[in-house]
């Protein structure tokens, strides 16, 4: 969004243009070639988000709350998650969907390795299946599938903003800050669908996290690293940058309480993939104590990362960083990789493509052939299978990947 070639946020930020300004435009969003806009912010449940500050780089951060199906008490308490969704399947959904378990399943040869063969018509056209309406979808109206423009709450009307959550309970309730159609290189700053999976994940299989040392790589928000936090004993939320940083930060804070229950604590720390060391710089706010390195290779036994392989150079430099880190790990490890096919269209092809997620999928065969006489890695997808915690729209495109390291000598 520009005016006379300069972005409305610096407008903002010099004066020139009033928050109210602001808003109205923000209401009729124009995006320029390089704008990145995630679909978790055009397709949320919630219509409106609170602006409550431009960040370091002048960018409008805005507050959602992201609904929990169930509370963190509850899952808290010891129940079991079937007991817990006994006479609640139908509350399981995101926008239009039902668990997985009562999702139309696949038939043969609908989709290929690539996903794409099932888009194409007989004339090679792209072809939009959508599920039949049923009975179910009518129960879930309140959360159907409606495309919303983010509404700018101007300074004095946060307590409208707070009514309408009045009714969700602290442990119901993901609060994150973030920001919306960012660069490319800031993406990190929004909410990504396949990180709502792996935290979905990460509360079904809680008994399997309690008590871990955790890694996430390109943690962006943090709102994975949360979720992990109340079952795990401790979480490293690692990524760079240090405005992103200081909001995963203070996204930990905001929801310090859901960790409360369990005694979970979660570190927020810089990790680069393109560096081979820790930043141990104790100039920079994030570096590492050698303390802290020697915990997370001491104790480390679950590493994971969500919706950060959309560049090849970044790809090939997460998983350089896997390696180094499972080898250098005391035990073994076991890596959950979640991320969202995203088809495209290429003039280089004339086809549609999925090129970063091909480039993602060889780089894994990779790692699962790798013979270097020092790692063997198992790679083995997880079926989407299991029910939705949270409120959003699992699509067919989400992934989930379990890749277990273990050492030979």
């Amino acid at each position: 969004m520009e005016e006379n070639g300069i972005p409305l946020w610096q407008h903002c930020r010099r004066g020139c243009l009033s928050t109210a300004d602001l808003a109205e435009e923000m209401d009729n969003p124009t995006f320029r070639s390089d704008t990145v806009l995630s679909d978790v912010h055009l397709h949320c449940p919630s219509k409106r988000h609170l602006m409550v500050r431009l960040n370091a780089v002048g960018q409008p951060v805005f507050l959602s709350y992201f609904k929990l199906l169930w509370s963190i008490e509850d899952l808290a308490s010891g129940k079991h998650v079937r007991e817990i969704t006994t006479g609640r399947e139908h509350q399981c959904t995101s926008g239009d969907e039902l668990c997985d378990k009562d999702r139309t399943k696949m038939k043969e040869g609908e989709l290929n390795s690539e996903g794409v063969e099932a888009l194409l018509d007989d004339d090679g056209d792209l072809e939009v299946v959508r599920r039949p309406r049923s009975a179910s979808d009518l129960q879930a109206e309140d959360l159907l599938r409606d495309i919303v423009c983010p509404v700018i709450l101007m300074k004095g009307k946060e307590d409208a903003f707070e009514d309408e959550e009045q009714e969700c309970t602290c442990s119901d309730v993901v609060k994150i800050e973030h920001t919306m159609a960012t660069p490319l290189e800031d993406v990190g700053k929004q909410v990504w669908r396949a990180a709502f999976l792996l935290a979905d994940y990460i509360l079904f299989k809680r008994d399997t996290f309690r008590g871990c040392s955790v890694l996430e790589l390109g943690g962006g928000t943090g709102i994975t690293s949360i979720i992990m936090g109340t079952a795990a004993k401790r979480v490293y939320c690692t990524d760079v940058g240090e405005d992103l940083l200081a909001m995963c930060d203070q996204n930990v804070a905001l929801n310090k309480h859901l960790m409360e229950p369990g005694g979970g604590e979660i570190k927020v720390k810089e990790l680069d993939w393109l560096k081979d060391e820790f930043c141990t710089d104790p100039e920079a706010p994030y570096s590492w104590s050698e303390e802290e390195i020697a915990d997370l290779l001491d104790h480390c036994s679950v590493i994971m990362a969500a919706d950060v392989f959309y560049d090849d150079d970044l790809t090939d430099a997460l998983f350089r960083t896997l390696y180094r880190i499972t080898h250098n790990l005391r035990n073994s490890c076991t890596v959950y990789l979640a991320l969202e096919k995203r088809l495209n269209f290429t003039l280089r092809h004339m086809d549609i493509t999925c090129e970063a997620y091909s480039h993602f999928r060889n780089t894994l065969n990779d790692l699962e052939n790798l013979q270097d006489g020092k790692m063997k890695y198992t790679v083995e997808p997880i079926k989407l299978d299991f029910c939705q915690f949270l409120v959003y729209e699992r699509i067919e495109q989400l992934e989930l990947w379990k890749v277990v390291a273990n050492h030979l000598t």
